[in-house]
This record gives C-alpha cells, structure tokens and sequence, in this order.
C-alpha cells in the first residue's frame, strides 16, 4: 500500500513537470534587414599629408654692401617682376663709377700718345734714321695702352653693375614675405639672413610621400607602361585644407622623385594646384586625396561590421537563416562604405543592423533591404 502511493506521488509529479515545460515559450528569432552583396564600379580615395610651396620661393639678399636708405614695400604685399624692393645707399658706388671712367679715360689718352709715337717713326725707321728697335718698342707701347683700355672698360662695367644693384628689384612676380631689415641697417652680401622672401603662387605645389608599399601599389593600379603614361591616366587630384575643407580647384599629379629617401624609405611625388585668387601660401598645410577607381568591388556598409582583436567582422545568412560571423579584409572606403577584398563575394548576404547582439550560428527572421535603403539604415545607427 505503501509503494503504491510513493509510486503515484512520482507520477503526479513527473507529470505536473511536463506541463510546466510546455509552459515556456520559445524565443522568436529576430527579424533583422539583410542585404545580398553585389559587385560595382566604385571609387576610394587616399590622402597624404602634403606640404605647399609656390612655383618659385626666392631669398631676396643684397649683392653689395651698405646702408639701406629705403624699404620700397611692405610685409604681405604683391609686387611685379623688375619692381623696386629696397634701395641701397649709392653714393660709394657711384663715385666708384666715376674713378672707373676716368681711369678709362686716361688709357684712351695713352693710347693716342702710342699712336702719335707709332706714326712718327714709321718714316724714320723707313729712312733708316732710327733703328726700328725703337719701333718696335713704340708698337708693344701702343697695344700695352690698348690693353688699358679694354681693362678699364671692364671695371666701368663693373662699376656700373655694383650701382644697379643698389637697387634691389623683384626677380618674380609673387607675396613679400617678412622684412628683417628695416631702414638705415647696415647690410652685407655676406648677411645669413635675408632681406625677405618672395613667393609666387599663381601655382601652387602640394609636395607628398609614398612609402615603398605605396609607390609599388601606384604603379599596379594605374594604367601605363611607364611613369610618365601613368602620371597622365591619373584622375584630378583634391587638396584638403587644415579645417577639412576642400580646395575648390583640383590639381594634377605631374612629377615624382627620381629616387627614395635613404633616410624616409618613401618618394617624393609633386601634385600642382591652380591658384589664381592666391588663397594658398607656401607654407600651407594640407592633405592630396588620390582617388582609385575598382571595377567589380564589393562594398559593404560600415556599420554592419564588428572589430575585434584588430580583426573585422561581417555577419552571413545561410540558405536556413542562420548566422555566421565571418572575417573580412578591407581594401579602402568608399563614403561610409567599407571596399573588401577577401571574406565576401557577389551573392552572398550579410545583416546590416542588430549584429552586436548576434551569436554564432544564430537563427533570423531575414528582411530583405533595398540598396537604396542601405544608406538610410546606416545613418541611423
């Protein structure tokens, strides 16, 4: 009797636990958007950091000494090819130039008297009055004179060259940087510092660096046998400026180093910028954005993948609706959208949002998002 009813406690028991297992509901698997990758022609860019310089920056230094009498312009201002810049005291110059003229015009005189020497005893020595010793000494006599001449010629020349460059003129149209002289200095040719600096930046230049890795890259992505045709395949460039904002003229990529930087390991390679409202300076910061065209990329958004341990990662729905997280190699950006190069192809389909949540093998309620959608959902996150 006993064993009969411990027998029936079980039972009742083992039953009422059924039915309370019945009782759990099962979770619902989510529904989350999916998208199925296909391949296009896109577009990624590069930038490097790039320094600006103008066509042509130019020391402006005295070629003679002395007393800076004048300052013909001011810090900041656009001057002219030929323009007066400063002006050098020119009273020693000139009177340098007038001791030059006069000493040429003492040759000339000695010439004449050579001359006069010559012609006298020319018939003399044809009469055999005087030996033509004396003749010969009167000819050597006249080309010393003449010699004279030609020497203090010289030296009015360069008398007259000293005075010009009393007057220190622009040799580019271009910006007056800093003046370091002021009036009345006293200035050499021998000065470390120069007067000022002048820059002309009709054009500019935004000079950039290519590693090793980078330059060989370039030169697979491009077209061309030669640097030269690949420079020419090469689309506009940007520049953006320090405040991210970008410069409203493209440039072009038309020169790169002929060798490495032993100390760097990368090249030196020269993009030039139209500048005619002189917004950019030499010494402007900036960076030169390369744009890489890819045909047959597969892009994804951003936001539908995870890092992890510097790893990223893409969720793929099966053909049964479960999730595989699945390692992915990007080649670049595009927009908000990530360029990858190993993991994912054509066809296949990834979540696009509720990935933080996911696990491994998980099962999805699929719903299909358009490609016009996808930017949309992304800007949400």
């Amino acid at each position: 009797m006993r064993t009969t009813l411990i027998k029936s406690l079980l039972l009742a028991v083992l039953i009422s636990s059924c039915n309370n297992k019945a009782e759990i509901p099962v979770a619902a698997a989510p529904s989350l958007p999916v998208l199925t990758l296909k391949s296009e022609s896109t577009a990624t860019s590069v930038a490097y950091p790039a320094a600006i310089q103008g066509t042509v920056d130019v020391e402006v230094r005295s070629q003679v000494n002395g007393n800076l009498d004048q300052v013909l312009v001011d810090e900041g201002a656009y001057v002219r090819k030929g323009q007066a810049l400063f002006k050098i005291n020119d009273r020693p110059y000139r009177e340098q130039l007038n001791n030059a003229l006069a000493n040429l015009h003492a040759a000339e005189a000695a010439l004449i008297n050579s001359d006069i020497e010559v012609d006298k005893l020319n018939p003399l020595v044809k009469n055999k009055v005087v030996s033509d010793y004396q003749l010969k000494t009167a000819k050597a006599m006249q080309k010393v004179a003449m010699a004279n001449i030609e020497q203090n010629k010289a030296m009015v020349a360069s008398a007259r060259i000293n005075l010009g460059y009393t007057t220190i003129t622009a040799p580019v149209s271009g910006y007056i940087g800093r003046l370091y002289k002021k009036q009345g200095s006293l200035i050499s040719s021998s000065d470390v510092e120069a007067l000022t600096t002048l820059s002309d930046v009709h054009e500019v230049y935004g000079y950039f660096s290519l590693s090793e890795s980078d330059f060989i890259n370039f030169k697979k992505t491009y077209a061309g046998n030669t640097l030269s045709e690949k420079l020419k395949n090469l689309a506009a460039v940007e520049l953006v400026l320090a405040d991210n904002s970008i410069y409203e003229k493209k440039g072009v990529v038309d020169m790169i180093d002929g060798q490495f930087d032993k100390n760097t390991a990368a090249i030196t390679v020269r993009a030039t910028f139209p500048n005619a409202n002189g917004i950019l300076r030499s010494g402007n910061t900036g960076k030169v954005r390369l744009q890489i065209q890819h045909d047959d990329a597969i892009l994804i958004p951003q936001s539908a993948t995870i890092e992890m341990q510097d790893k990223v990662f893409a969720f793929t729905v099966n053909a049964k609706n479960e999730v595989t997280k699945t390692p992915v190699t990007i080649s670049g950006k595009s927009g908000a959208n990530y360029l990858i190069s190993e993991g994912l192809k054509a066809g296949d389909k990834i979540v696009l949002s509720g990935i933080d949540k996911l696990q491994e093998g998980q099962l999805i309620q699929p719903v299909t998002t358009p490609a016009k959608e996808v930017a949309q959902i992304d800007s949400k996150k």
